[in-house]
């Protein structure tokens, strides 16, 4: 697969399809090949489709422990520009949606529609990780950033696998990816994985979703064990206009073991025009009969 230099790193990318751009970023520790396996053949037969590795995983370069979910946009941009696509539309999940969401904020010339799943804005009594992570790792609700930080790699990924996935068949074949990834992060001293923890830590946007005004879709799971399923609630609330779809009995992995009804979700969400969709339409169509090119 090609690779962009980007923001000082190379982007290991991959492009299919054809069509209206759809830019897929995957959350923590994920690669692209793996992590969208179940959306790239439903979603490439509409779209010309965008998959990478972000920062610090997969074949993406391993750049410093200093990271931020608004660094990870900058790159989302940067890939952008080098493959001359304006705009697209932005799907992210877990942590990939909390990359979404910066890109939405920071460039929202940059994005037709935002699908952000299982994710959140902040942390609080409402919103971030479950309390069941949190035991997971050995700590409570009122767990700071720093206890966090001490949370071996190896630890992060073992509790990650066995939360994100509810059906024990879905965990049993994703463990030997889960192992690659922990060998894969020794082997570069878990600089990039411990940035992108940093980068989950240091999320936050309340205050800033209300700016958001490209059509929406915040999607969860309802049986999420990773992510509070209502921190998308809070998501949905703070930008205006945005269409809240929870899925009954998925887990923070429904995309993949509930593949058809994700993407049909998401699929449905790109296709539906926007209340300004119909308005440029009918303005267009107005225009064309009053010069004699559509037959009244």
């Amino acid at each position: 697969m090609p690779k962009a230099k980007v923001n000082g790193i190379n982007i290991n990318y991959r492009v299919e399809g054809m069509g209206e751009p759809l830019v897929l970023i995957m959350g923590f520790s994920g690669g692209q090949i793996v992590g969208w396996m179940f959306q790239r053949r439903a979603f490439k037969r509409c779209y010309r489709v965008i998959t990478f590795d972000n920062r610090g995983v997969g074949k993406t370069d391993e750049p410093s422990r200093v990271c931020s979910t608004k660094m990870m946009a900058d790159d989302t941009v940067g890939l952008l520009d080098h493959l001359g696509i304006k705009k697209a539309n932005v799907l992210g999940i877990s942590m990939g949606g909390m990359i979404a969401q910066a890109l939405a904020i920071n460039y929202p010339e940059r994005i037709n529609k935002l699908v952000l799943g299982c994710t959140f804005a902040g942390r609080d009594e409402s919103s971030g990780p479950t309390t069941e992570v949190l035991k997971a790792v050995g700590y409570g609700e009122d767990t700071s950033d720093e206890e966090l930080r001490s949370v071996p790699i190896g630890k992060d990924l073992d509790v990650l696998i066995s939360l994100a996935l509810n059906r024990r068949l879905y965990r049993i074949i994703f463990w030997p990816v889960m192992q690659m990834t922990k060998i894969q992060g020794r082997l570069n001293g878990n600089t990039g994985l411990l940035g992108q923890v940093e980068a989950c830590l240091g999320h936050n946007t309340l205050k800033d979703l209300p700016k958001v005004k490209v059509p929406t879709l915040v999607i969860t799971g309802t049986k999420d064990r990773l992510i509070k399923p209502s921190s998308s609630e809070v998501i949905a609330k703070l930008i205006p206009n945005a269409k809240l779809v929870k899925v009954e009995g998925g887990s923070h992995g429904f995309n993949m073991e509930m593949r058809d009804r994700f993407n049909k979700e998401v699929l449905d969400f790109l296709r539906m025009l926007s209340i300004s969709d119909m308005g440029h339409f009918l303005n267009r169509t107005l225009w064309s009969r009053q010069r004699g090119e559509v037959a009244s």
